[in-house]
């Protein structure tokens, strides 16, 4: 569990709080006069942004209504971003009005819930589903200044999402659930509609070959809630890495926060009234063969005004073969830039003691030619 630095001016109650648990340990810290020293990281990680990324802004309304050159002409913008830097904006994507809106008002209504509601909702050691603080249940230095529910998500029937909220909660958290449950399955439409536009994007003769390849996936819902920051400077909502799963559809409030490496330097995401944001990440990286960019990426925090973002990460099947298209493939097994694995393994991998940066495919693919991949055993000192 988390230590912080005793020589801090209450530090010794807060480390009791957090010990005992996660809930609210954020509005305790608001009473410190500087950040605890576990919420610091490496100078290098919180260097200034130098700007706004220039991102395509990607109307998909041609291609969801089966306009071929205006499929063209979207599928050429996220090449040209997923060579780059893997990272764009979609606009038109098919959501319910209103839908985005109210699925992050509730997500505020979730974070003001009382301690002991919280309480009741916490992650399990060993699960994806449940709300955490800190990701002080893993990690006990750099920790994001966050607040997250996050919550496993399978097509239905039955209604995970939704059933999360009444088992934990009672019915009478019903249409929290409900709320979630529809913006995940609208989610879920959006990145099966992607998962084809990429593979037009990456000239596959078969266009549906990452829809079909992504039909029987899973998914992770997350809300984050970023809490005001007294030095914004040191701490960051989410450190700098690479999602391992395959691609990250982000919904943004009003608040900048988001912030992608490219260029060589950090750069901003501002948002963009009814965008949605869509990073590559290390699972679709390999299934492209490398030839689309993981989105290197971080979250920052600000002084004086909450953030909230909600975030939807599409997994395969657990036991589907993670293997680019023959096409993408040279004719020598030597052109293959990553070993052939399941996402089973890369997410083992990742919640082991991991922590997830920008060399974890790399860290994995070697991890992969060792004993305790054949075993299925992972050696944390090993990653």
């Amino acid at each position: 569990m988390v230590k912080l630095n005793e020589s801090q001016p209450g530090a010794t109650s807060i480390s009791r709080e957090m010990n005992s648990s996660d809930f609210n340990f954020f509005s305790l810290l608001q009473s410190q006069p500087k950040v605890p020293v576990v919420f610091y990281w490496p100078e290098k990680d919180v260097t200034p942004s130098e700007g706004d990324l220039d991102l395509p802004i990607v109307d998909l309304s041609g291609f969801l209504n089966g306009d071929e050159a205006e499929t063209q002409l979207a599928a050429k913008a996220v090449r040209e971003a997923c060579m780059a830097h893997g990272t764009f904006l979609v606009i038109n994507h098919g959501f319910k009005s209103g839908l985005a809106e109210k699925a992050l008002e509730t997500s505020s209504l979730f974070f003001g819930l009382s301690k002991d509601e919280k309480q009741k909702t916490v992650r399990i050691p060993g699960s994806i589903s449940g709300y955490t603080a800190g990701h002080s249940q893993r990690f006990s230095t750099n920790l994001p200044w966050n607040e997250t529910l996050t919550l496993a998500f399978k097509k239905g029937p039955p209604q995970v999402v939704e059933e999360f909220f009444t088992t934990r909660l009672g019915d009478h958290r019903q249409e929290i659930g409900q709320v979630f449950q529809e913006f995940c399955e609208a989610m879920n439409c959006l990145i099966l509609e992607l998962m084809e536009l990429l593979g037009i994007s990456m000239g596959l003769k078969d266009r549906t070959y990452y829809r079909r390849f992504f039909g029987d996936g899973n998914a992770i819902f997350r809300c984050n809630y970023y809490p005001p920051c007294k030095q914004p400077e040191k701490a960051l909502g989410v450190g700098p890495h690479n999602d391992p799963t395959a691609i990250t559809v982000l919904l943004q409030d009003d608040i900048v926060g988001l912030e992608v490496f490219a260029g060589g330097k950090w750069q901003t995401v501002r948002p963009c009234p009814g965008a949605l944001v869509v990073n590559v990440g290390d699972t679709f990286m390999a299934l492209s063969n490398g030839i689309y960019k993981s989105c290197f990426h971080r979250a920052v925090v600000n002084m004086e005004r909450v953030r909230r973002s909600l975030v939807f990460f599409s997994c395969p099947r657990r036991d589907k073969i993670i293997a680019p298209p023959p096409e993408l493939v040279e004719a020598k097994e030597a052109s293959r830039m990553y070993p052939d694995f399941t996402w089973e393994q890369l997410q083992k991998f990742t919640q082991s003691g991991y922590r997830v940066d920008n060399t974890t495919l790399q860290n994995f693919s070697s991890w992969l030619a060792t004993d305790s991949a054949k075993n299925h055993v992972i050696d944390k000192k090993s990653t």
